[in-house]
């Protein structure tokens, strides 16, 4: 599911409990993380869940990988890939994360701490960009 079919479930849907359901959802369909990749350097910093990111370069393309211990957070993990997922890193950095996240409005419902979980996430996905962009 790509960033705007996500965005059109979104509007269909009457309330946020839906919304969530959603997110959980997309959460569940996420690509696995083998226990292995479960390392330090692929954890990410500033989530208070354990978040864990990996990513592999693939014909200019850049295909990532994560997993967390919350539920949600797995959500907002494939929210994240959505808008990134097999892009190439000058486009990943060319995207406004941020304001997709807001657009939806996520910012508004989702507790401060996910919100800086999930700004984490950005930060990490762009300096994986940032380093593949320069080689």
């Amino acid at each position: 599911m790509n960033i705007d079919d996500i965005a059109e479930s979104f509007e269909m849907l009457d309330d946020w409990e839906a919304r969530y359901a959603l997110l959980l959802d997309l959460g569940k369909k996420l690509e696995p993380l083998p226990d292995e990749a479960h390392t330090d350097i692929n954890k990410v910093r500033g989530c208070m869940s354990q978040v864990w990111m990996d990513h592999q370069l693939s014909d200019g393309a850049l295909h990532f990988r994560g997993d967390s211990d919350a539920h949600i957070v797995r959500g907002l993990i494939a929210l994240l890939f959505a808008m990134v997922q097999d892009r190439k890193p000058q486009e990943i950095l060319a995207l406004d994360i941020p304001g997709t996240f807001a657009q939806l409005g996520l910012e508004n419902h989702i507790s401060m701490n996910r919100r800086n979980g999930f700004y984490a996430m950005t930060e990490r996905i762009k300096g994986m960009a940032q380093a593949a962009a320069e080689g």
